[in-house]
């Protein structure tokens, strides 16, 4: 995965200034590959609508990735003929490779694109690009998965869509509803940092570019579509579900190992009217307790499945020791990653040494307590044991806590904007 994006955080989100009339808020690239046909015919409807439609001076970019037909001759027609129309030629193919060269040339605050087809109803454009204008949101996506959406397409685009994404949301937890719409939206400057990080040059590379920012915390608005599927569609479907699903184990594999500087994507402390500062309450103290319930609570019931499962075969203080270690092992990892938000592989055995020293704690608090439940009971019923231990935790919970945020996992801004650079 890329990681030679520039450090620091993303400034807050401000309401664009109208601006000169010939400075361009909105930068529409439409990426072409063949298309002598459709060209022409969408750029006029598209620069029509605009005029009719949009409040602000706007740009039509045509990013021609390595046609082979007539299309370069159409694009430079157009260009010449029509002032708010450019026109990019590239050699190589890729839908992904030709949005990254034109989103990273262009000096518009707002970025989008659609598709040759027209496909997406053009109503929906201004919904789209106004959350980044406003502020609001800092990516947009059209939706044809939404429940108000229209759409007419067959059976067969359906399922695979449905089914593409539901396995984002099975495996890469995302939030959003459709990766692949083809008309979309990001500040620029929210692009310039994220796309960086984006690695897949063809079809693969909004699903991407859209669940690196959803991770990093960025806010995704949905606008529902009308949308109508285009019969002369030449997108090899077998071919491209194929390249998804490997971008979808690709960018896995990279959010699981904590690869990805994702730090350098969130918005300053104070944005999200939520993060409001609230007097003598710790900086990100309510997240951290959350998060550290969570983990605590499923960490609870794995160590419990362990201790029966070892004291089968060995006596309650042996069991108890394997099987609290096992848990405070993952515990602490757990805690690491998504309490409070330790990425990357720097310091994970000094965390998990630190962890070691409060498994010890913990360790002497329920064997302690174990003791002395033997020394009250020679014979004392699992089910007793089990709630001695369950409050034992309980104690030992609330230091845990403690040691965490204050020895193990100390609040890391400073470190972290340091470790980036």
């Amino acid at each position: 995965m890329r990681t030679d994006s520039s450090p620091g955080t993303l400034p807050a989100r401000e309401h664009l200034p109208a601006g000169d009339a010939g400075t361009p808020v909105l930068d529409v690239a439409i990426p072409v590959y063949n298309e002598e046909k459709d060209l022409q015919p969408c750029v006029l409807r598209l620069r029509d609508h605009l005029k009719r439609t949009f409040p602000y001076a706007f740009r039509i970019t045509i990013a021609d990735n390595a046609s082979t037909d007539t299309t370069p001759r159409v694009a430079a027609r157009l260009e010449a003929e029509i002032p708010e129309v450019r026109s990019f030629r590239l050699e190589q193919k890729g839908r992904g490779r030709a949005l990254r060269t034109v989103w990273s040339a262009s000096d518009a605050p707002i970025l989008a694109y659609m598709d040759v087809d027209l496909s997406t109803d053009l109503n929906a454009l201004l919904p789209l690009v106004a959350p980044l204008i406003s502020g609001h949101s800092d990516l947009a996506i059209g939706s044809r998965l939404a429940r108000s959406s229209r759409v007419v397409r067959g059976a067969k685009r359906e399922f695979i869509s449905r089914s593409y994404n539901l396995i984002l949301r099975g495996s890469l937890q995302a939030r959003f509803s459709d990766a692949q719409c083809g008309f979309k939206a990001v500040r620029r400057d929210v692009a310039q940092v994220l796309l960086p990080l984006v690695e897949d040059t063809g079809w693969f590379f909004d699903t991407e570019m859209l669940v690196l920012a959803e991770r990093a915390g960025l806010r995704i608005h949905e606008v529902p579509v009308d949308w109508v599927d285009d019969p002369d569609s030449t997108v090899h479907i077998v071919k491209t579900a194929t390249e998804d699903l490997k971008g979808v184990w690709r960018v896995g594999k990279a959010l699981a190992g904590g690869s990805l500087p994702l730090d350098r994507l969130t918005r300053p402390f104070g944005d999200d009217p939520r993060d409001r500062e609230i007097k003598d309450i710790p900086t990100g103290l309510a997240r951290q307790l959350v998060g550290f319930c969570v983990v605590g609570g499923l960490s609870t019931l794995f160590y419990l499945l362990l201790y029966s499962g070892f004291r089968v075969f060995t006596g309650s203080q042996v069991a108890n020791a394997l099987a609290l270690l096992v848990s405070a092992l993952a515990n602490t990892a757990a805690n690491r990653r998504l309490t409070f938000g330790v990425r990357g592989r720097d310091g994970a055995v000094r965390h998990q040494a630190q962890g070691l020293v409060v498994f010890g704690i913990g360790l002497a608090l329920t064997s302690g307590s174990l003791a002395a439940l033997n020394t009250a009971s020679s014979d004392p019923a699992h089910s007793t044991e089990l709630a001695v231990l369950i409050a034992a935790n309980l104690a030992a919970t609330v230091l845990r806590f403690l040691l965490f945020r204050a020895w193990v996992f100390p609040d890391r801004r400073d470190t972290d904007s340091r470790d980036y650079r």
